[in-house]
């Protein structure tokens, strides 16, 4: 594999996990999402009422979230409850996994510009 490559492979999935997480109010809502004493669904009201923070404001994060299709709504009566997409998250635990993973420099095929 060429060093290009090397860099280029997933980064465009990657700054989109990386700087979507980067927000702090994000992450806490993917962590309540995840976690099982909510049973992984919460509208828009819980997560205010939980975070402390505006309807609005939960609205605007859950939109970016739901951008890169980790976080999904599902109509619940009169009100919205959003929930982890597990297809999404296993994908971004992946493409994590794989950046943060060293590999060795046995695997890397010889080019033009080696990395060390």
């Amino acid at each position: 594999m060429e060093v290009q490559d090397i860099i280029e492979q997933n980064t465009g999935e990657q700054v989109a996990v990386f700087s979507t997480l980067a927000d702090p109010t994000r992450l806490r809502i993917v962590k309540l999402l995840c976690h099982k004493q909510f049973r992984g669904a919460l509208c828009v009201n819980a997560l205010a009422a939980i975070l402390g923070i505006t309807q609005s404001a939960v609205s605007q994060h859950l939109r970016i979230l739901k951008s890169i299709g980790l976080v999904k709504g599902e109509r619940r009566g009169y009100h919205i409850h959003y929930l982890i997409n597990p297809d999404a998250l296993e994908q971004y635990r992946s493409i994590v996994s794989t950046l943060l993973t060293i590999e060795e420099p046995s695997k890397w095929r010889k080019s033009k510009n080696p990395i060390n």
